[in-house]
């Protein structure tokens, strides 16, 4: 059950021409959406920053805002962005806290927060809040009592907070991971990639949480999203150290086992790239589509947005940079019957090929470190072999 302030306390925050964001992640203050939402309307020339949504956020009216914008529309904005009620920001994850203090500065931040030592800190996620903080913005906050004290820092500042209303609804789950032949071939072919005692990484879905799941040597998890497999490593006595991590993505088992523990950190500190390449560091993730010179797309098609940048760049660019370390993206040759290497990316190019160090498919793997334009074009292809490469118009 959920209990909002009889006073309608958040709509007393709002004024015409402020800028709202609405924290992210599983955690995203949902029991109030409709409430902001009408508030909203009612003040008028309302602004809307929002983040990484897994499920399409029921009860906000997008309509009710004068202009909303978001760093990352996959998942739950990829409709939202289509019928162009909101506007996707090309950006990575590390570089939305200056975006926030430079250009899209917030009024009040709406987020979830647990009560603890005498103040209030993030529920599930902090990503980008921190910043919104720092920049000034008041934080319109719903106690929570169902989700998980996990936060690592300081608290809230006390006179920026304003309680709006508490839940004891859990955060959201993250759906199971579904696994096929496919992509139990390419956790097999990232197995012998990863080595023990390293710092890992892994993007979120089926890939990463299949890779977590059969992993036989102990590793220190640095990623932004940490999903449910992370209790099975540490159970098998593979986890080494505490994670790093930005946003909790997994279901009830992961937020009892993080409970007490400082996991979370905001994306200053977990996306920083000279951070994370000070030790050797292993990064694992996907792609959309991978160009025949090993530029990576992960917004979506050419039809389509469906994705986003997120960390995908910030994480490729530290594991390229560390000694010891490596940048792999790990994808199947074909999605729906056509082959993923393409002549020219169908939307600008996410992670540059600069960044990429092995590319892993079904068929095996290839190192493109150390190789010129012309031996990297024929290594990915002689890797594709049969689904051959997919010509192309390129969107932009």
């Amino acid at each position: 059950m959920t209990h909002s302030s009889d006073d309608r306390v958040l709509g007393t925050l709002l004024r015409s021409g402020c800028t709202v964001a609405v924290g992210d992640g599983f955690g995203t203050p949902q029991v109030v959406f409709e409430e902001l939402s009408e508030a909203a309307r009612a003040v008028g020339g309302v602004r809307l920053l929002l983040g990484w949504m897994p499920a399409e956020p029921r009860g906000l009216d997008l309509t009710a805002f004068a202009d909303v914008r978001t760093v990352m529309p996959g998942w739950g904005l990829r409709k939202a962005v289509a019928a162009g009620l909101a506007h996707f920001v090309p950006i990575r994850l590390s570089q939305v806290p200056a975006l926030i203090h430079n250009v899209i500065r917030p009024d009040v931040l709406v987020a979830t927060v647990v009560a603890t030592g005498g103040g209030h800190t993030f529920a599930n996620e902090i990503s980008w809040q921190k910043a919104a903080v720092d920049a000034g913005a008041r934080v319109a906050a719903i106690t929570s009592s169902a989700a998980p004290m996990c936060a690592a820092g300081a608290l809230l500042p006390a006179d920026q907070v304003v309680i709006v209303g508490s839940t004891d609804q859990p955060p959201g789950d993250m759906p199971g991971a579904r696994t096929d032949p496919i992509t139990e071939r390419l956790a097999a072919r990232l197995l012998p990639l990863i080595p023990e005692g390293t710092r890992l990484q892994v993007g979120p879905g089926s890939l990463g949480s299949l890779l977590l799941s059969t992993l036989t040597v102990p590793v220190r998890i640095d990623s932004g999203l940490l999903p449910d497999e992370v209790v099975d490593l540490d159970n098998r006595g593979l986890l080494l150290g505490e994670p790093v991590t930005t946003y909790l993505a997994g279901g009830p088992r992961l937020r009892e086992w993080a409970e007490g523990r400082p996991v979370l950190h905001p994306v200053e500190y977990t996306h920083d790239v000279s951070r994370l390449s000070a030790d050797p560091f292993v990064a694992v993730n996907t792609a959309v589509e991978v160009d025949v010179h090993g530029q990576i797309n992960v917004e979506g098609t050419a039809t389509a947005v469906f994705g986003g940048i997120g960390g995908h760049g910030d994480y490729a660019a530290a594991a390229a940079t560390t000694v010891g370390g490596v940048s792999i993206i790990a994808v199947s040759t074909t999605h729906n019957g056509a082959s993923t290497l393409v002549s020219s990316l169908s939307r600008p190019v996410s992670t540059p090929a600069h960044d990429v160090g092995i590319v892993v498919t079904e068929r095996g793997s290839v190192d493109l470190r150390g190789l010129d334009r012309t031996e990297r074009t024929a290594a990915l292809a002689d890797l594709w072999g049969e689904a051959g490469v997919r010509k192309q118009a390129v969107e932009r």
